[in-house]
């Protein structure tokens, strides 16, 4: 049953309107449902009261006027048997019609003025034994009950009378217009009552949907003043519970977050100072060593006369010298002073210049807005990100083309690093299965940055990276 489409349909249907109208819909429902019922079933007693009444008078009426007419048929005192009917009119004012048939069938006396209606004999006739026969007849004036009476056991005639229904339906018709009355007015009191106690019952509920809506925006400084001590107020004294706990959970977790961020603020700090001093170490020390022995080895090249000996020589100064270019990329990759000295532009230029001659990526930079420097951090952290995506880029995105958008304005700072290679999943970047895209992430929100990555399988990539001036 609760699975038939049209439980589904109908449940889908109430359950679009607030609770408020379900209610005062359940109590006009129940007040018209009530209304109409009490209408009903008072209109059918009253009617079948009223009309069993009226049979009674019919029978009674008639029965009187057949026991008066004996005496005055049979000395055939037409005129009394006229005045007795018309006697009986005027007592009754129900009657709508009386009259007296006689042995033979004919009718004696009748209150209908000019015209009798003879199709009225043949309708109701009883017999010389009954004590009284009634009928319903339909007329152009509404029902008539018709009750006919034996006069001396038939031998003198009998006696007819009319009862009509308009004063029933008369009061029928006004007793309906009351219980409805009466209904509206009671149905009024009542929507009015309901409207009140929705307005009590549901108050707390719709508070409660304000606090939970603005707790799902992380504001958990919710509180609510328990109305009663019933099931709507047991729930608020929860929910004030709940909210504190939420509260302290996310004090706790912005302790947390704010601890990690600090260590993680350090790490790459200290990071990037050991960068620094191995990259002047390598530069000032290693390179220094092999300059000199460079130029030692040349030195030995000019003075060697032995030939063989003067080609080792040789060998040996060239492997120097490609060992001290490897030093100086590596210094450089390091931590290049140029971002030191001249700004995060120049050093970008610098790296891609470097990365198009070490790769096969040809990579386009564009810069806009930034000719003044900005503050240190963010231009290494800039500067980190966008090496590593042109790293990940060499070795897995099988590219040929790149390009690097860097725009500053006037509340944020934005860079885009696209290629055209084969993509991959994002969502397995998101899980942390690419530990140089978590530690680009991990550089973006350090300064309260976002970096998003955008693309699929054999669509190329692209990192939207934007941080807050």
């Amino acid at each position: 049953m609760f699975n038939s489409p049209f439980f589904t349909y109908f449940w889908r249907f109430a359950g679009a309107f607030s609770v408020r109208s379900k209610i005062m819909g359940i109590v006009v429902a129940l007040a018209l449902l009530l209304g109409v019922g009490i209408t009903v079933q008072v209109r059918a007693v009253f009617l079948y009261t009223l009309e069993e009444r009226l049979q009674e008078q019919g029978v009674s009426v008639a029965r009187d006027v057949a026991a008066r007419a004996t005496d005055m048929i049979l000395v055939n005192d037409l005129f009394a048997l006229y005045q007795l009917l018309e006697e009986t009119r005027n007592n009754n004012p129900d009657l709508r019609y009386a009259f007296v048939v006689g042995q033979d069938g004919s009718v004696l006396a009748h209150t209908f003025g000019v015209g009798f209606p003879t199709e009225l004999i043949e309708q109701n006739v009883p017999r010389g034994d009954d004590h009284h026969q009634t009928i319903l007849l339909e007329t152009d004036e509404g029902p008539v009950w018709d009750t006919a009476v034996p006069i001396f056991d038939g031998r003198a005639g009998y006696a007819r009378v009319g009862f009509s229904e308009n004063s029933i339906q008369t009061s029928i018709a006004r007793l309906t217009s009351q219980i409805v009355l009466t209904t509206v007015l009671v149905s009024a009191i009542g929507i009015v009552a309901a409207a009140g106690l929705t307005w009590i019952v549901t108050r707390p509920i719709l508070q409660l949907k304000e606090a939970a809506e603005a707790v799902g925006q992380r504001d958990f400084s919710q509180r609510l003043d328990p109305w009663a001590n019933d099931e709507i107020g047991q729930l608020t004294t929860a929910f004030n519970r709940m909210t504190v706990e939420l509260a302290q959970a996310e004090q706790e977790r912005a302790e947390r977050e704010q601890l990690r961020s600090q260590l993680l603020e350090k790490v790459i700090a200290a990071q990037e100072e050991e960068r620094r001093r191995i990259a002047r170490e390598l530069h000032d020390e290693t390179g220094q060593a092999l300059t000199s022995l460079m130029v030692r080895l040349q030195m030995m090249n000019e003075l060697c006369a032995n030939p063989e000996l003067k080609t080792q020589v040789e060998g040996l100064r060239q492997l120097a010298a490609q060992t001290l270019e490897g030093v100086h990329n590596l210094s450089v990759e390091l931590r290049p002073s140029v971002l030191d000295d001249l700004g995060l532009t120049a050093a970008l230029e610098r790296y891609i210049q470097e990365y198009r001659r070490h790769t096969a990526v040809e990579v386009d930079l564009v810069v806009l807005g930034l000719e003044e420097r900005l503050p240190a951090p963010m231009e290494t952290a800039l500067y980190r990100i966008v090496q590593e995506s042109l790293t990940n880029i060499a070795r897995h995105a099988q590219a040929e083309t790149a390009s690097v958008l860097l725009e500053r304005r006037p509340d944020r700072v934005r860079a885009i690093i696209e290629d055209d290679g084969v993509g991959f999943d994002p969502l397995a970047a998101n899980n942390g299965e690419r530990l140089g895209l978590y530690g680009m992430r991990e550089r973006a929100e350090l300064l309260n940055g976002q970096l998003t990555i955008e693309s699929s399988p054999g669509q190329g990539a692209t990192i939207y990276i934007e941080v807050p001036l």
